[in-house]
């Protein structure tokens, strides 16, 4: 088994109010004096209240094109991935010294040497330290993570690995867009980071978080097209489509039926939904297909109305809150799960 020892979540520095982020939204993407009522709508109904980004908000209308974004990148997910690498160890009991893996997903900028060489540098992880950048998950990412740190402690039963995901969502907002996807993502996402501090089966009594049972990654190709960037000059332009909700609703709940009935289980089974809050539409989805009362996503709900969507680092942030304030029956079943570009979903089984 893989026993989830502590995670962490850690916030960019900047908070603000929705209405005020959507100012600054219209004054850098709409054309001057364009009527701004369908950006209100898109941020009023984006189910969002506030969120934490990575500059103050003056600074946005003036950041210089995609090298510089990418800099306050690189730089802002050092700083924020060291202080939540650390925490996560700090409550795990445990040291820099003790990681023998570090797992990082992003998909929100690019660094060579990538940040996580950057932060174990800055932690002091041993030099012999294997590490794993990830990217092109998206919002998958954080759930690929957690299963692809299992995967790596089934053979090493001895040993500790961390998953750290940062996401500087606010850095990609493309200026001068008023493509509804930019509205809608301007209005979504928001800037923070996690870790998850696991370890292998021969260190597991030493703590008492859920173990990992099993994980599953499920590809769509003929959904594709409807999430992810075009890369250009200006940087990342998200692609965000209407029928992403369509296709989890179709293709979800059998899929889900399968990987717990391969365990024994059905989804009345699961004592706790750790679910990625994508936004309104995506919980409705999600809820919906699988048939569950509306209370089983309250946690995704709240984080997405306090913090906004973190890409990958929101489920990770809902998990850490289930495990803080909601915590199962012991022995009972948990899903985590999650939907990225791909389309692809990715699920872990978990025991409480």
């Amino acid at each position: 088994m893989t026993r989830i020892a502590a995670v962490h979540g850690a916030l960019a520095p900047y908070r603000f109010a929705q209405a005020d982020i959507t100012d600054m939204v219209a004054a850098a993407c709409l054309p001057r004096g364009a009527d701004r009522r369908v950006l209100d709508r898109l941020h009023r109904n984006a189910g969002v209240r506030s969120r934490h980004m990575t500059l103050p908000l003056d600074r946005y209308g003036t950041l210089d094109g995609f090298g510089a974004a990418n800099d306050l990148y690189i730089t802002t997910a050092t700083d924020l991935g060291a202080r939540a690498v650390r925490d996560a160890l700090r409550a795990a009991g445990l040291s820099a010294s003790d990681v023998d893996l570090l797992v990082f997903t992003s998909v929100t900028g690019v660094a060579v040497p990538s940040v996580d060489a950057r932060v174990a540098v800055r932690l002091g992880l041993r030099p012999d330290v294997r590490r794993v950048p990830l990217f092109g998950l998206g919002c998958a990412g954080g759930a690929a993570g957690l299963a692809r740190v299992h995967d790596f402690l089934l053979g090493r039963p001895e040993q500790v690995a961390v998953l750290l995901s940062v996401e500087l969502c606010s850095l990609t907002f493309q200026r001068g867009d008023a493509s509804t996807a930019n509205l809608v993502a301007t209005g979504l996402f928001g800037d923070g980071a996690a870790a998850v501090v696991a370890c292998g089966a021969d260190r597991a009594d030493a703590f008492t978080g859920p173990t990992v049972v099993d994980s599953r990654s499920r590809l769509y190709p003929d959904a594709g097209g409807l999430l992810g960037w075009d890369i250009g000059d200006s940087g990342f332009k998200v692609v965000l489509d209407p029928g992403i909700p369509q296709a989890l609703r179709h293709h979800l709940a059998d899929d889900v039926r399968e990987f717990l009935g391969d365990h024994g289980l059905k989804p009345q089974d699961v004592t706790a939904w750790v679910c990625h809050p994508g936004g309104p539409r995506i919980l409705e989805s999600v809820t919906d297909a699988l048939d569950l009362p509306a209370e089983e996503l309250a946690l995704s709900w709240r984080h997405l109305a306090e913090v906004g969507n973190l890409s990958s680092s929101s489920v990770l942030h809902v998990l850490r809150d289930t495990l803080t304030e909601r915590r199962p029956p012991p022995g009972t079943p948990g899903l985590l799960l999650a939907v990225g570009p791909g389309l692809a979903c990715e699920w872990v089984l978990l025991s409480w």
